[in-house]
């Protein structure tokens, strides 16, 4: 399988491409005046403690308060300031914080729509092969390095390097790799938290440490994947990402390459088409069915249809097909979208239990290459298959589109007939209300043109029974379902 990065950099935004065998996979997006919070440390403070949720709200200095949940906090024993700490499991939330205490805490979710930031007070801080964490003392290994004597041999080396101070959990690209370069990892992980503890004690902002940006954070999370190349689009980020990752991971260093070409970089393999159409509610498969995608605050629903697909044999053969054949774009999406959460899909109704199998089993084939950590549940008694899929970050949808300021959200508007009857009803209310000489109807084109046509007849009975004039005006700034009733 051939994959590269495409990485594009303006001076308002950073998008990075994953192409695998020339067809779009993933894009994340990030805007330079909004930027992503998850991996973010800061000194918040505690607003509110919801004993009934057994969680609290927590001001960092956003625009909304922060959540912080009993079963992410750990307990830390006064030494200096911050030091040694240990779960609490089951305990009660008044008993972890209270109201106006100092915290230090870092954010694991971004805000998503009506919901603030989510936070732990279990810090860790990634590098190149490991993960530090001042909470703890042990030494993890990655579940995706499966040798058991690898992951002895890793363990026994970092187990060197961890005191009572903090501990650290392997990622899977240390698999292989040497001492000396763990060590190197260790101490820069441990003098970037001696930098956020001096922070702490200067209290001069909410901020104690950030993120790297998109570009760099993505090739630190790509390490250990099979890329081919990386062509970036900007001069000076290709030179900073030359410095970074011939520093940090010298093994992507020679894979870089400074795009120089005639087109725009995002135009290659279609990804500005395909970013647009990632946009959009349905999915068109090969076999002419289709895939209809819906993301709300709760979850995101996925109803599978067949569309033109007649099949060739029997209608149970072309469903099972069909469902298939979803599968694969089904997990394609859920990577190119980006979407998080419970996930609900609604497969075509399969009467052979065999079928269900195979299409689970499909499911649980195609989402297995999803860096993003997923569960599957399996078909519901309504034969619905419920998933989740870790979130961190805003989908791209929420990132690229805001809400529709006519419909509000709701996803749908009135009908033009049914702004007609409202006006009519209005005017009646009017009428008997206020003494007035006669109306004028100000509304937009299309429900003008109703009232002057088709509901032309409707306006004439109105106009004899409250005996006045009605009078008909186009605003050609009105939103469908906007209008103004004018006594005269």
């Amino acid at each position: 399988m051939s994959a590269e990065l495409l990485i594009n950099v303006t001076p308002s935004e950073s998008r990075v491409a994953l192409i695998e065998n020339g067809i779009l996979q993933e894009i994340h997006v990030e805007r330079h005046t909004k930027k992503g919070l998850v991996g973010n440390i800061y000194r918040g403070k505690v607003s509110r403690v919801l004993p009934g949720m057994q969680a609290a709200f927590v001001d960092i200095g956003l625009e909304k308060a922060a959540f912080l949940h009993a079963s992410d906090i750990v307990i830390h024993n006064e030494i200096a300031e911050e030091v040694l700490a240990s779960h609490i499991q089951k305990q009660d939330i008044r008993e972890l914080v209270r109201d106006g205490q100092d915290i230090v805490v870092q954010v694991v979710k971004d805000p998503i729509g009506t919901k603030g930031a989510r936070l732990t007070t279990d810090i860790t801080i990634p590098s190149r092969y490991l993960v530090f964490m001042p909470s703890v003392t042990h030494v993890g290994v990655s579940q995706r390095i499966e040798e058991e004597a690898e992951r002895e041999r890793l363990k026994t080396l970092v187990q060197e390097f961890c005191d009572e101070n903090g501990g650290f959990i392997l990622r899977t690209a240390a698999e292989g790799v040497g001492k000396n370069e763990l060590q190197q990892d260790a101490a820069f992980l441990r003098r970037l938290w001696d930098k956020i503890q001096s922070r702490m004690k200067k209290r001069k902002s909410n901020v104690l440490y950030e993120d790297l940006p998109l570009a760099r954070r993505v090739l630190r999370d790509f390490v250990g994947t099979e890329l081919d190349r990386i062509r970036i689009d900007s001069k000076l980020s290709f030179q900073e990402l030359f410095q970074f990752t011939k520093e940090y991971v010298p093994e992507m260093n020679e894979k870089l390459e400074y795009y120089t070409g005639d087109r725009p970089i995002f135009d290659l393999y279609d990804v500005e088409n395909e970013a647009q159409r990632a946009l959009e509610r349905r999915v068109d498969l090969k076999s002419g069915g289709y895939l209809i995608i819906d993301q709300t605050e709760a979850m995101t629903t996925i109803d599978i249809n067949t569309g033109a697909f007649v099949g060739h044999r029997n209608l149970e053969e072309t469903i099972f097909n069909t469902n298939t054949e979803a599968t694969q774009a089904i997990s394609r999406q859920l990577r190119l979208r980006n979407l998080g959460g419970m996930i609900l899909i609604d497969f075509i109704d399969m009467m052979e239990p065999d079928h269900k199998r195979r299409v689970l089993h499909s499911l649980e084939v195609a989402t297995s290459k999803d860096r993003a950590k997923i569960n599957i549940h399996g078909f519901t008694a309504l034969g619905l298959i419920e998933m989740t899929r870790k979130r961190t970050r805003e989908s791209i949808e929420h990132i690229l589109c805001g809400e529709c300021p006519v419909c509000k959200g709701r996803g749908t508007v009135k009908t033009i007939e049914t702004i007609c009857f409202e006006i009519m009803r209005e005017i009646v209310r009017v009428n008997r209300a206020y003494d007035a000489d006669k109306f004028v109807v100000y509304a937009s084109p299309k429900v003008a043109e109703a009232l002057m046509g088709e509901e032309s007849h409707m306006l004439a009975e109105l106009e004899v029974f409250v005996s006045k004039q009605i009078k008909v005006q186009t605003e050609t700034l009105y939103n469908q379902d906007k209008y103004d009733v004018v006594m005269m």
